[in-house]
C-alpha cells in the first residue's frame, strides 16, 4: 500500500516478520535510513509493521524489501493477514529449532558437569567442539546470516555482539586444543550456550507475536464475502464481494449484513450502524438514504446502488485509518533502549581493549605479552556483555505487573501500558457502552391524568411487544418487570422508525415519535414545557395517544454506568483532564457530560476524526489515553499513547488496545494507572540491576580477573537476581483514592 503525501514522496507501508527486540527495530532503522533517497523509517515492534517515506526517483520499494530481506527478515504484504495455519507452520519450524538447540545444550552441560566433578572422558574438546560447530552452524545458521548482513552496513546489533561471543569460544577452544592453556571444553561451551539463549529468545518473541492483534482481520470478516447483484434483466446473482462494481444494484434482506456502501433506491428499513456512530439505537433508512457496508438491515428488503469501492469504501477506510494511527503512533523509547543504542559498541570496545592491554599494553610496560589472558579476557568481555538480563529488565516487569492487574480484571498487553501511562494526563472517553450502559432504559413515565404510569404502561407495552424497536422491546421489558399484564391488540400496524398504532378495546393507540403522532392528528402541545425538559436531559420520547388525544410521555435514555461519576471525579482529583468524544448528536451528548462534569466535549465524530483529535492533542506534547468499546473507536485506541478497551465491548476494539478491562467498571482505569506506573519503577530497578552485573563483570573482565565460563555463571547469576528482584513482592500498594 503507497500513499502520495506531496508530488515527491510516497510512503511504503509493510509488514516484516522476523523481529525480536528493539534491536531490531534499531537495525531496520539504520539500514533504510543509509539509503539514498530515503527519507524517514518508522517501524513498530509491536505490530511487526514499517511506515517507510522515500523518493520514488531515487530508491525503489523493491531495493528496500531486498534490504531488509538480506538483513534476514520476511516482508509481507500488510493488505493480507496470515492464517492461523501459516503462523502456526511458522512457529513450528521455530520449535524444531529450539528443540534441537536445547538438547545440544544439555548434553553439553552433562559433558561440563563431567569434568567440573573430575570424571575424564577421553576425547571430549573434541566432542564439545563437535557440539558447538552443530549448534553455530545448524539451528544458530539464520543469526550468522543476520550478524553478517548487518555487520556488513555497519550495523552493530545483538546477532554481531552474540556471533562475537559464540566465534570467540569457538576459536578459543581450538587454540586450546593445540596449545591447552585452558580447558577448552568451557570455550566451546560458551559457544553452544550464547547461541541456544538467543534462539530461546527468538522463539518466545514469536510465540508472544503469533497471538497478537487481529484486529484488521476481525474488521474486514464485517463485511460479507459475497453481494447479491441484480443484473440488467432483474436477474439476482450471488458473486464475490471483489466483484462488485460501481453503480451495481445489490439486493440486501432482512437481518442480512450490507455488504457495501451506497444509496437507498427500493424498500424502507431499519439499520444498525453502530459500527460508525457506536449508538445502538437503528436509523430509519428510505428511499435516498446512505448506508454503510458492515451496518445490519434490521427488517424489509433493500435494492441498494453501490457507491463506493474497494478502498473507498467505510470499512477498507476504517483498516486503512487503523493503519496509519499505529504509523502515526507517537513511538516511545523504552528505557531499555537508551542503554542498548550504545550498549553493543561499549562491549565491543571493551573487548578490544582487553585484548590491547594485555599484549601491547603489556609489552609496554613489561616487554612481555601474555596471548592467553588476553583472549580469556577478551571472551570473557563478550559473553559478560551479552544483554541477556538487560533485555529481559523490562519484560519481566511487565510480566510481574501484568499478573497483578489479571488479579483485578485488568490485561495490560503492550510496553505503552507500562512505561506511558505514568506520563497520560488527557483521558479521552467515547460516550455510549463506556461512559454509559450502552442500551435504552425507561428514565421517566408522564401521565396527563387520565392514567396512573402503570395504566400508560399498559397501554403502551400491549401495543409494542408487536413492534421488534430497540426502544419498544425496552418498554416491553421494563413492563413486564414491573409486571404489568399485556391486554389484546387487534389491527396491529408498524411504520418503521416512526412507530405503531393498534386497537385495545376498540380505543385506537397511537405510539410512537412527535412527528408520526403529528401526521396522525395527534396534538402534543399540552406538554410542551415537559417535553423541552425532557429533551434537554438528552432523553428519546415515546409519545401515548388514546382515540388521538395524547395521554403521556415515556422518556428513555442511556443510563450512566454505575461508578462513572465517582470514575471522572478521582480522574480529575488525579491531575487527569477528561475529554468525551462520541458519535451522538450534540443534545445527548452534552447532557451527559454536564451530568459527570466533563466539561469538553466533542459530538458527531466520525471514526477517523476521534484519531484525527488525539494525532492533535499528540502534536501538543500531550500524553493521551482512550477509553472505548466500538468498532468506530478502533483508530483512535490505536492512536492513543494507551488505548483502553472494555472488555464488553466489541472484539475490534479489544484488539486495538493496549489495555483491556476485564469487567466493565471504569474504576479500574486508576488501578491500571498505579500498576503502570509501579511497573515502571520495577522495570527501572531491574536494569539497574542488570547494568550493574555488565558493567561490573565487563570492568572485570577487561581487567583479566574473570575466566569465561564463569563470566557464563555471572550472567545466569544476572538472570536469576532480575527475576527475583522482578517477583519479590506478590501485590503493589496502592495509594488509596
Amino acid at each position: 500500500m503507497t500513499i502520495k503525501p506531496d508530488n515527491s514522496l510516497e510512503k511504503l507501508h509493510i509488514k516484516i516478520g522476523g523481529m525480536q527486540c528493539s534491536f531490531c527495530t534499531g537495525t531496520i532503522n539504520q539500514a533504510l535510513t543509509r539509503m539514498n533517497g530515503v527519507h524517514e523509517v518508522g517501524v513498530s515492534l509491536a505490530h511487526e509493521e514499517a511506515l517507510i517515506q522515500y523518493n520514488p526517483s531515487l530508491v525503489t520499494p523493491i531495493e528496500i524489501q531486498d534490504t531488509l530481506r538480506d538483513l534476514g527478515f520476511k516482508i509481507r504484504d500488510p493488505n493480507k493477514i496470515r492464517s492461523f495455519e501459516e503462523e502456526e507452520l511458522e512457529l513450528y519450524h521455530e520449535k524444531i529449532r529450539l528443540y534441537i538447540s536445547a538438547v545440544l545444550t544439555l548434553i553439553s552441560l552433562i559433558f561440563m558437569v563431567f569434568m567440573w566433578i573430575g570424571i575424564i572422558i577421553l576425547g571430549i574438546p573434541f566432542i564439545m567442539a563437535s557440539l558447538a560447530l552443530i549448534t553455530m552452524f545448524g539451528p544458530g545458521w539464520h543469526i550468522k546470516r543476520m550478524a553478517f548482513a548487518s555487520l556488513r552496513r555497519r550495523i552493530f546489533n545483538q546477532h554481531v555482539l552474540l556471533e562475537f561471543a559464540a566465534f570467540g569460544g569457538l576459536f578459543g577452544g581450538i587454540y586450546g586444543i593445540f596449545n591447552q592453556p585452558w580447558p577448552t571444553a568451557d570455550f566451546f561451551a560458551v559457544s553452544v550456550f550464547v547461541t541456544s539463549y538467543h534462539i530461546l529468545s527468538g522463539y518466545v518473541s514469536l510465540f508472544v507475536r503469533t497471538r497478537s492483534s487481529q484486529a484488521i482481520k476481525k474488521l474486514m470478516e464485517l463485511q460479507p464475502a459475497t453481494a447479491r447483484v441484480i443484473g440488467v434483466n432483474g436477474k439476482e446473482e450471488e458473486v464475490p464481494i471483489e466483484l462488485v462494481k460501481l453503480n451495481d444494484n445489490v439486493r440486501v434482506r432482512a437481518g442480512e449484513s450490507i455488504p457495501v456502501d451506497g444509496i437507498v433506491i427500493e424498500g424502507v428499513t431499519m439499520v444498525d450502524q453502530s459500527l460508525v456512530t457506536g449508538e445502538s439505537i437503528p436509523i430509519l433508512k428510505e428511499r435516498g438514504d446512505e448506508v454503510i457496508g458492515g451496518s445490519i438491515n434490521q427488517k424489509g428488503t433493500l435494492i441498494i446502488k453501490v457507491s463506493k469501492i474497494g478502498k473507498e469504501s467505510f470499512l477498507q477506510q476504517i483498516t486503512q485509518h487503523i493503519q496509519e494511527a499505529r504509523a502515526l503512533k507517537p513511538g516511545i523509547v523504552m528505557l531499555i533502549d537508551k542503554i542498548l543504542k550504545y550498549f553493543v559498541r561499549v562491549v565491543i570496545l571493551a573487548a578490544i581493549l582487553a585484548f590491547l592491554i594485555w599484549t601491547i599494553g603489556l609489552w609496554i610496560i613489561s616487554g612481555d605479552i601474555d596471548l592467553n589472558r588476553a583472549i580469556l579476557s577478551t571472551l570473557a568481555v563478550l559473553v559478560m556483555g551479552y544483554p541477556c538480563a538487560l533485555g529481559m529488565a523490562t519484560p519481566l516487569a511487565m510480566i510481574r505487573g501484568g499478573g497483578i492487574a489479571a488479579q483485578k480484571g485488568i490485561l495490560m498487553r503492550s510496553g505503552e501500558a507500562f512505561q506511558t501511562f505514568k506520563d497520560v494526563k488527557i483521558m479521552v472517553f467515547d460516550k455510549t457502552g463506556t461512559l454509559t450502559v450502552g442500551k435504552p432504559q425507561i428514565v421517566e413515565v408522564i401521565s396527563n391524568g387520565k392514567y396512573t404510569e402503570n395504566g400508560l404502561l399498559t397501554l403502551a407495552a400491549s401495543i409494542e411487544i408487536g413492534s421488534d424497536h430497540p426502544l419498544g422491546k425496552a418498554l416491553v421489558d421494563y413492563s413486564l418487570k414491573k409486571g404489568i399484564k399485556l391486554q389484546q391488540v387487534e389491527d396491529f400496524h408498524t411504520f418503521p422508525g416512526q412507530g405503531v398504532r393498534g386497537f385495545i378495546q376498540d380505543s385506537l393507540i397511537i405510539i410512537g415519535n412527535s412527528r408520526f403522532l403529528a401526521q396522525q392528528g395527534v396534538k402534543i402541545e399540552k406538554l410542551n414545557k415537559t417535553i423541552e425538559d425532557l429533551e434537554n436531559q438528552g432523553l428519546t420520547l415515546i409519545y401515548i395517544s388514546e382515540n388521538k388525544e395524547l395521554e403521556g410521555i415515556i422518556a428513555l435514555g442511556d443510563k450512566l454506568k454505575d461508578d462513572a461519576l465517582e470514575t471522572i471525579d478521582l480522574l480529575y482529583s488525579n491531575g487527569f483532564e477528561p475529554i468525551m468524544i462520541t458519535g451522538d448528536n450534540s443534545r445527548v451528548a452534552n447532557a451527559i457530560a454536564k451530568k459527570l462534569g466533563i466539561t469538553e466535549v466533542l459530538s458527531n465524530i466520525l471514526p477517523q476524526d476521534k484519531a484525527r483529535k488525539i494525532r492533535e492533542l499528540q502534536s501538543h506534547g500531550y500524553k493521551v489515553a482512550m477509553v472505548g468499546d466500538g468498532i468506530n473507536d478502533a483508530p483512535a485506541l490505536t492512536q492513543a499513547d494507551v488505548g483502553i478497551a472494555i472488555g464488553a465491548g466489541t472484539d475490534i476494539a479489544i484488539e486495538s488496545a493496549d489495555i483491556i478491562l476485564i469487567g466493565d467498571h471504569l474504576k479500574s482505569i486508576l488501578d491500571a494507572y498505579s500498576i503502570g506506573k509501579s511497573s515502571y519503577k520495577k522495570t527501572k530497578q531491574n536494569t539497574a540491576l542488570a547494568f550493574g552485573f555488565n558493567a561490573i563483570g565487563v570492568g572485570a573482565s577487561v581487567a583479566g580477573l574473570i575466566h569465561p565460563i564463569w563470566a557464563m555463571i555471572a550472567m545466569a547469576l544476572s538472570v536469576t537476581t532480575v527475576l527475583l528482584n522482578s517477583f519479590s513482592a506478590k501485590v503493589f500498594h496502592f495509594k488509596k483514592h
